[in-house]
């Protein structure tokens, strides 16, 4: 379709130029009642302005002079109110497209956009404090699928965890694991304000007991560092969980190790962008347009997220990705602003760097709020969560929706195995396509690219090959978005036309050619979920 549309915008250009019609940047697409045609473009009403006529004349002008000339693969061309020009495609050249899709198969719908680049895409990051949360099940999947969405463009993709194994956060959970040591050993220790609680770290300090011993001193290094490993194992096997395998893990505190941060204060100083006020370092994010400025380095000492940020950004940078994505919690809104302000005050282009925020996840059970896991403290870990539902609709469900809408997840829809489950209602398509093709094979009907496409004319049909061939301009949408929901959105509406067709129309009939034709058909279908279920991270079972 993309190609025809290149092909026909070509078409119209050439005609307005022989009507001596000034040129405008023209749409073609869709038009929403499909009865008007397969696509749609808004020509006539961009000249009526510059001609003085009416867009219904400049259309119907545009019209006389395509008809003197229609392209092979255009049946009618219609005009419609305010002015829009409708071109209804032959069905012979969708029919010609069964063939194209079978034959690329698993390549079917790829783009070229990333040929030959990079991309680095920076997702999760939770810190290694306590078990990976549902909102960060929906980072998790919302970054790995950008990341797939992209691969499949083309780029090769680096998966990258930047988290912070220093400060106060830290020094915190060492603190809470040690009372909780103290504490089993019947040892006074006073447990430290804002301290983690919940029965994991009562497992780290129980493990701690087994593998280091009851004589570990107030301070020791190892409740800090045991912890962050157990945690971090933790975090990594969840991860895995989900199919999601990071590239690269970086941590904040080499930056302050090796130099960056200072060096970043520093630079921005030396542009007067950085004074100090009230024992804290500030950024002067006035000088830059912005209504106020940024604390820098608290009172305290210790540094807002903006300071490591944008030293980790540099690095970024440095390292010459062609495309850097960020996906951040809401809670980011205000922070990664000035993490860019900084990178472009310092001479560094931002233009390539992407941020994504995603909203939040609330769980629900029977319309209701899920209360609170006891086991995990205050929070429903991703652990819990995958073993009620399964690893494919915690991902599906996780990239149903925008990343810009807020999520509720329902836990009876999730766990119901029935065609109301959207995961099920895919998954159930691939398997019931695999399942006929079996059959077929079975008695006797296997398919032979030599069908006769002609004979795919049922309105069922029709609409299926219709849908078919967007499937590589959804994926193109997605990709230029960076929206997975666009390609879950697409399958749906494959799997319902495919099941309205199944039940309307047999595959497998005592017509040898008709059955291979339709053979042929939802083998194309099969493609299309395959690939598509594939960018999304989801299992395509051959039974259910």
């Amino acid at each position: 379709m993309k190609k025809l549309k290149l092909q026909l915008t070509e078409v119209l250009s050439a005609t307005i130029s022989t009507l001596s019609f000034p040129n405008k940047l023209f749409s073609l697409t869709p038009p929403k009642n499909h009865d008007f045609g397969d696509l749609s473009s808004n020509l006539a009403l961009l000249l009526a302005k510059d001609l003085k006529k009416s867009p219904m004349e400049i259309g119907q002008n545009i019209i006389n002079e395509l008809n003197q000339n229609l392209p092979t693969y255009i049946s009618d061309i219609s005009i419609t109110e305010p002015g829009f020009i409708n071109f209804k495609l032959k069905i012979s050249f969708y029919q010609s497209r069964i063939k194209e899709i079978l034959e690329k198969g698993n390549r079917y719908g790829k783009g070229n956009n990333g040929n030959g680049k990079t991309a680095n895409v920076e997702f999760v990051s939770a810190n290694p404090t306590g078990p990976l949360t549902v909102g960060h099940g929906r980072n998790a999947v919302l970054g790995d699928t950008v990341s797939n969405i992209l691969e499949w463009q083309g780029y090769d993709v680096t998966r990258e965890y930047y988290f912070n194994d220093a400060g106060r956060q830290m020094r915190i959970l060492g603190e809470s694991v040690e009372a909780n040591y103290m504490a089993i050993l019947d040892k006074d220790f006073d447990f430290p304000e804002n301290g983690y609680q919940g029965e994991y770290i009562k497992d780290i300090s129980k493990k701690i007991i087994d593998e280091k011993g009851v004589n570990l001193n107030n301070g020791d290094q190892n409740f800090k560092d045991y912890a962050e490993k157990i945690i971090f194992d933790d975090i990594k096997n969840s991860l895995i969980n989900l199919g999601i395998d990071f590239d690269c893990f970086t941590n904040e505190k080499q930056f302050y190790e090796n130099g960056a941060i200072d060096i970043l204060i520093n630079e921005l100083r030396n542009q007067d962008l950085i004074y100090e006020k009230d024992g804290a370092t500030w950024f002067r994010t006035t000088a830059l347009g912005k209504e106020q400025d940024r604390v820098y380095i608290k009172n305290t000492g210790e540094p807002t997220y903006r300071v490591p940020d944008t030293a980790y950004h540099k690095d970024k940078i440095a390292r010459k990705y062609d495309k850097i994505i960020d996906i951040f919690g809401s809670d980011h809104a205000d922070t990664y602003p000035d993490v860019l302000l900084a990178l472009e005050a310092l001479g560094f282009k931002t233009d390539h760097i992407k941020v994504l925020i995603y909203q939040f996840v609330t769980l629900l059970r029977s319309g209701k709020k899920v209360k609170m896991s006891t086991r995990k403290a205050n929070f429903v870990t991703l652990d819990e969560l995958v073993n009620e539902v399964g690893t494919d609709v915690v991902r599906y469900f996780f990239i149903m929706r925008s990343m810009n809408t807020h999520l509720d997840f329902d836990l009876d829809l999730a766990t119901d195995h029935s065609d109301k489950n959207p995961v099920f209602y895919l998954q159930y398509a691939y398997a019931r396509i695999c399942n006929i093709i079996k059959h077929g094979e079975q008695s006797g009907h296997k398919l032979d690219l030599n069908f006769d496409s002609s004979l795919l004319n049922h309105k069922d049909e029709i609409k299926l090959i219709h849908h078919m061939i967007r499937f590589p301009e959804n994926m193109d949408f997605a990709y230029e978005n960076l929206e997975p929901q666009i390609i879950a959105n697409y399958l749906q509406d494959l799997a319902t036309l495919f099941h309205k067709f199944y039940n309307r129309c047999r595959v497998i009939t005592d017509d040898v050619n008709l059955s291979n034709s339709r053979l042929a058909l939802i083998s194309t279908i099969k493609i299309i979920l395959e690939n598509g279920l594939n960018v999304l991270g989801i299992s395509t079972p051959e039974r259910m």
